[in-house]
């Protein structure tokens, strides 16, 4: 079982929704961001996704996409990054996964950029602008170092061709809430429950939903049967952190996740 299915499955069985809080790398200033990490670490992030600073986001909504062009202001670098993540790599409990862009990775050059990020303690990537159909390469230069890819499936997304995705996938599966850039609406929509269902019924790993802007009540709202397996939470995260305030804090908040 790969390491990060495994972290799921473990929250899974405390009954529990696996955290999987995103932060963009340098965000909202480079001493912050190791603070907020190590600060999700400490109060219990299941998974760790961390953005890869990009200038056009384009599946990222306004909250990831301003936080990204502070990061990159502040001379954050893919290369700084796996720098920093490397040095405090075997102090983290939590899964790392890293959420980026393929141009980010051809500058890197990919099979460096793979075995820096196993190096690193990287697990997972979610690169949402490679289509399944150009994924095969980098998939087996990833998978070649512990690395799973991780498919974003949505509400466009048939169950026929969920069923592609889950043949070559490991890891989870990140569902995404909304049509459109992530955390763009407040709310969930209301084809999440559908969407979910064909996830269900395509995919055997676990399914983390996004919930963009959302709070812990959101969750705790839907069926029983139809909520995912782990909560992945942004934009209201890194709001909280640019008003001052500490990740723990945030994420204490969402702990009350329990089936």
């Amino acid at each position: 079982m790969h390491i990060l299915e495994q972290k799921i499955r473990n929250a899974r069985a405390e009954g529990r929704m696996a955290l999987v809080p995103f932060i963009p790398a340098g965000f909202p200033s480079p001493g912050r961001f190791r603070a907020a990490v190590e600060d999700l670490d400490a109060h219990g992030a299941d998974i760790i996704e961390i953005g890869i600073p990009f200038s056009d986001p384009v599946a990222d909504g306004p909250a990831a996409e301003e936080a990204c062009r502070r990061a990159l202001a502040s001379g954050v670098t893919p290369r700084g990054i796996l720098k920093e993540l490397r040095a405090r790599a075997e102090k983290l409990q939590a899964g790392l996964a890293l959420r980026g862009y393929m141009n980010s990775i051809l500058q890197y050059g990919p099979e460096n950029f793979a075995k820096d990020a196993a190096d690193a303690g990287v697990t997972g990537c979610v690169i949402p602008d490679v289509p399944l159909e150009e994924s095969g390469e980098l998939r087996g230069t990833l998978g070649a170092w512990g690395i799973a890819l991780i498919p974003l499936v949505g509400q466009n997304t048939t169950e026929e061709r969920m069923r592609e995705y889950a043949a070559v996938t490991e890891g989870f599966v990140h569902v995404v809430s909304v049509m459109g850039a992530a955390g763009a609406h407040e709310g969930i929509s209301p084809q999440v429950p559908h969407t979910l269902r064909r996830a269900r019924a395509a995919f055997s790993l676990p399914l983390a939903l996004d919930f963009g802007p959302g709070n812990p009540e959101q969750p705790q709202a839907m069926p029983e049967d139809l909520r995912p397996d782990a909560a992945v939470f942004g934009p209201a995260l890194l709001r909280h952190i640019d008003a001052g305030r500490s990740a723990g804090e945030f994420l204490d908040a969402w702990r009350c996740l329990y089936f």
